[in-house]
């Protein structure tokens, strides 16, 4: 038999693990993956156990080696991963301390607060290239230090969830320099290093940053002979640092020069673009992109619910819609969408706001919250539905907006990527909202061919220039419609007007509901 030179990619995310087998010419040979959930355990609050995404990694790959079969070839192993906020707390063994406060936490705005207000702010944002929130890992890092002092003692390195896996499955201990830069502020953007100075004004030891800061394709270390049993890999299998998952899935989809620009729809909605300057003014976020990451910068922003604010609805309000999509073994998205697709642009008057866990990038609002406007007597799932599709559009096109003012030019096309990209109805508004056409590159197209590519460099299957053509490629999927531009357009500023609106009673609520917690129940 002849085998097939492969190589596995690998993307831990936020509620699934996914991993793919793929060839020299990117053909997907097996898939599997791995799914979990968020630890929400107060509002505001988002943490996952280390050791649930090594278990969902394995399984993940050993679903897709078996799948692709005796044939596949394997010679390398790339991961990529979610933001890991905090990173893991791990001891000098490696072995976890505590959950890790994942991208989505926002329980650090205390400290997030006491840095703008105490510390040298300005010089903290020209030093990493970003801004000071709650969002970024070093917040908290820092609440951490302050709220769970015993874990902070014992704590050796702070890792990405990427680094953590590769640790477990190499015994080397390094961190790429996507993950690093996407912590913010202890990463010197310029020097593509950890910024000593920064680390100090914030009291983080500089020992809990690994100090073996790697390109993403650059192969940190060899697989182990009891995880290779484990996973059906060879022993002393070459495994690469791999990334972050939004960098990776932007590789995937082929963008590796300025003016490239594309939207990954999954848990939450990520539009980045390839450039070689910050540009934290507009409120975008920066780090080195996985590929040519010290030359290039991903700079991104986007929502922090999209793909989880559908989940939301779903699972609050549709309960019957998934019990007749179990009876008719179908999906119960499309149930809804169909209901949705018959409702006219504008939802008939309902507006959402998608800031169901605060808002990042370019809004910058913990406090921020979810809201439906305009709501009837007459209005049924399907105008709620179609709501939170326009709510995400209009997300995506106030982050491109913010882009595009520091970009020196953005390609007319927008290619998209993620879950979302099974919903023709989705692209469709999208493309109208935005004014843009609509590319897609189908299902695969996502962090872990990122990562399955970066394991190709890694060992010279794939060279620069096969990366830059790319593995995949992209077909329209939806152009913007004359009729609909226009009524989205005014829909858009009206979105845009209502968050402005409604800020001072967001926060006022959010103030209220924390003092709700705190007080003695009724009758108590």
């Amino acid at each position: 038999m002849r085998r097939v030179p492969c190589v596995v990619g690998v993307d831990i995310g936020t509620q699934s693990t996914k991993a793919l087998v793929v060839d020299a010419t990117g053909r997907v040979l097996g898939t599997g993956a791995a799914a979990y959930q968020v630890d929400t355990p107060q509002p505001g609050w988002a943490q996952q156990s280390a050791d649930v995404w090594l278990e969902a990694s394995v399984a993940s790959i050993r679903e897709a080696v078996a799948r692709a079969g005796a044939a596949a070839a394997v010679q390398a192993l790339g991961i990529s991963s979610l933001g890991g906020g905090a990173g893991v707390p791990v001891d000098g063994s490696g072995t976890p301390l505590h959950p890790c406060l994942i991208w989505m936490d926002r329980r650090a705005q205390r400290e997030a607060a006491f840095v703008e207000q105490h510390l040298d702010a300005r010089r903290l944002r020209a030093i990493s290239g970003n801004g000071i929130d709650s969002f970024y890992g070093f917040t908290k890092m820092l609440w951490l230090r302050d709220h769970e002092p015993a874990v902070w003692a014992r704590t050796r390195h702070l890792l990405s969830p990427n680094s953590y896996v590769n640790l477990r499955l190499t015994g080397t201990l390094a961190m790429d320099h996507s993950s690093a830069g996407n912590i913010g502020a202890v990463y010197d953007i310029g020097r593509r290093a950890w910024s000593t100075e920064a680390l100090d004004m914030l009291g983080i030891p500089a020992h809990l940053m690994p100090q073996r800061l790697l390109p993403s394709s650059e192969v940190i270390g060899a697989l182990q002979p009891r995880w290779a049993a484990r996973l059906g890999l060879p022993a002393g299998l070459p495994v690469v640092a791999g990334g972050v998952d939004a960098s990776a899935a932007t590789l995937a989809a082929g963008a590796t020069r300025p003016g490239q620009h594309v939207a990954m729809l999954g848990t939450s909605m990520c539009w980045g673009t390839i450039r070689q300057r910050v540009d934290a003014d507009h409120g975008l976020v920066s780090f080195p992109h996985v590929f040519n990451p010290l030359q290039d910068l991903y700079v991104f922003g986007g929502a922090m619910t999209a793909g989880g604010a559908i989940s939301w609805f779903r699972e609050a309000f549709c309960q019957d819609e998934a019990r007749a999509a179990r009876e008719q073994s179908a999906d119960v998205h499309a149930l809804l969408e169909a209901q949705a697709a018959a409702v006219p642009p504008g939802s008939d008057g309902v507006l959402f706001l998608p800031y169901l866990m605060g808002e990042r990038s370019p809004v910058w609002d913990a406090q921020a919250s979810g809201s439906f406007i305009g709501l009837r007597l007459t209005h049924g799932k399907g105008e709620l539905y179609r709501s939170v599709l326009e709510g995400i559009a209009f997300a995506l096109r106030q982050t491109i907006d913010a882009g595009a003012l520091g970009a020196e030019a953005l390609d007319e096309r927008l290619l998209v990527v993620g879950g979302l990209t099974r919903s023709d109805l989705c692209m469709q508004l999208i493309a109208d909202t935005c004014g843009r056409p609509v590319a897609t590159m189908g299902p695969e197209v996502e962090a872990p061919l990122g990562a399955a590519m970066l394991a190709a460099l890694g060992i010279g299957m794939l060279d620069e220039a096969g990366a830059r053509a790319g593995w995949a490629t992209a077909r329209v999927r939806a152009e913007p419609l004359a009729a609909n531009v226009g009524r989205y357009a005014e829909l858009y500023r009206q979105y845009r007007a209502a968050y402005r609106a409604l800020r001072p009673v967001m926060h006022r609520l959010r103030e209220l509901g924390c003092a709700g917690r705190t007080a003695p129940a009724a009758g108590a």
